[in-house]
């Protein structure tokens, strides 16, 4: 997939890519579910791509019942943005969106958190599944009241008080991570977001911070690492650190600093589902920038977003 495929600059080819990515068996009615039993309707009454179910005879579009759905941008435009925002490493800021498309700031804005929206996961899956290692962290980013610009500090010290708080859990054996915005630190806030995402059975690895103690106690092997110390790799087991989740962290402020820079807590939620998404289907686990895009657009299902609703934050 290169820039000048047609998806791109012609609309009735993107929405036949579209119709093809997200109904591979046939049109699926977004009203009654039927698969492969609809009618593409011809005619000067009816726009392009609108289809008539033989089963509840309710008609739909290939972006009813998506982020898409009652949007003015053309498709070919949300099939370049798509692309765009799947494939850049470390994101693709509103600003070049809006140049690349040719849309205002604000629509390119909006079409950004429309497409995070529809990066969340679709299934899931806990992890550390069959003994496996999963790695824990949490890291600062920016305050509560300022935009998130990263700065070096002091972990888990006075100047981290009133800085956004995010926790990472990295999977070994799959290479996915999964993140949450939370409002602290405390063994009550991370416990919930850990025990619903890590299975009994796994190997726990964190660093040495305080919380971790009796969360660990409920895994089959809690690993350690004392950063404080210089250890990063634990003497004793080479297979004890958190390198990995703090390479996820290395692209995620890096991304953060370098291509968004301005990020109100209310919005920084969406901004690390993307960095999750990307990861979690990278080059690195045989996911292409195609591939990772198909992905994207077959996400895109049962989900909407109003702007009223872009500025809702969440916390654990």
């Amino acid at each position: 997939m290169i820039l000048t495929d047609p998806i791109f600059t012609d609309e009735a080819k993107a929405r036949e890519h579209l119709e093809a990515t997200r109904w591979p068996q046939g049109p699926e009615c977004p009203h009654c579910g039927v698969v492969d039993q609809a009618t593409l309707l011809h005619g000067k009454a009816h726009r392009p791509g609108v289809y008539e179910c033989r089963a509840c005879r309710d008609q739909f579009t290939a972006t009813v019942g998506t982020v898409f759905e009652r949007s003015k941008v053309p498709l070919n435009k949300w099939m370049l943005a798509s692309y765009l925002m799947a494939s850049s490493k470390k994101g693709v800021s509103a600003h070049q969106l809006h140049r690349t498309l040719g849309v205002t700031y604000k629509t390119a804005w909006f079409m950004a958190h429309r497409l995070r929206e529809a990066m969340k996961p679709t299934d899931f899956m806990p992890f550390g599944v069959g003994g496996g290692a999963v790695e824990v962290d949490e890291t600062f980013i920016g305050t509560d009241k300022d935009r998130a610009v990263t700065k070096p500090v002091k972990k888990h010290g006075r100047r981290t008080a009133n800085m956004n708080k995010i926790v990472t859990l990295v999977d070994r054996n799959s290479g996915e991570a999964r993140s949450k915005v939370v409002k602290d630190l405390s063994r009550a806030t991370l416990w919930p977001f850990i025990a619903v995402n890590v299975e009994r059975e796994a190997r726990l690895m964190t660093d040495e911070f305080g919380a971790y103690v009796q969360i660990g106690e409920e895994f089959a092997q809690h690993g350690r690492v004392n950063h404080s110390a210089g250890e990063y790799v634990s003497r004793a087991d080479r297979s004890i650190h958190t390198n990995t989740v703090e390479g996820f962290y290395a692209i995620f402020k890096r991304g953060m600093k370098g291509i968004y820079q301005h990020c109100g807590q209310q919005h920084l939620h969406r901004y690390i589902t993307e960095f999750d998404f990307r990861y979690s289907a990278r080059i690195a686990l045989g996911v292409d920038d195609e591939d990772r895009t198909a992905k994207l657009l077959r996400g895109i299902g049962g989900r909407r977003l109003t702007y009223r609703r872009i500025g809702d934050a969440h916390y654990a």
